[in-house]
């Protein structure tokens, strides 16, 4: 019997594979616990809607994620920050704190997970941030910490 997987099954295979297995094991197993649909004409053509749907979605992410990322690319964001003697901040410039910035001068919102500095930022001068984007969209941006 063909039936269509809706769940991930241990040991025959994930969500949205076709398989062809035993009546037993189909009926008893799979369908019973929701697992499994028979593959039929109409659930076949709703997977297929489905597939198409995610695919959709994913290269219109991918699309906005690009146009982010020409906005952003090279850009220079400028942070002031307090400092002590030495001009070690008080604090540290964080993936945060940029993500703030681009949002205040860009009207653009990235999630500070997305953002990857080397280390903490603990001192003024010029440094690089590595942003990556989901759909392997990646760009750097330039942060400058100033004095306030």
């Amino acid at each position: 019997m063909k039936v269509i997987l809706l769940k991930d099954v241990k040991g025959s295979g994930k969500a949205g594979d076709i398989l062809n297995v035993a009546d037993g094991y189909a009926r008893n197993f799979l369908i019973a616990r929701g697992f499994a649909c028979e593959a039929n004409a109409k659930n076949l053509n709703e997977l297929e809607g489905k597939r198409a749907s995610k695919q959709h979605k994913l290269e219109v992410e991918k699309a906005d994620n690009e146009k982010i990322a020409e906005k952003l690319k090279d850009k220079t964001i400028e942070i002031k920050a307090k400092a002590g003697q030495g001009g070690r901040l008080f604090g540290a410039v964080t993936a945060l704190s940029i993500s703030e910035k681009i949002k205040e001068l860009y009207g653009i919102e990235i999630d500070k997970k997305k953002i990857s500095t080397n280390g903490e930022i603990k001192s003024y001068g010029d440094f690089n941030a590595a942003v990556k984007l989901s759909q392997g969209v990646n760009f750097s941006i330039k942060v400058k910490v100033l004095e306030q």
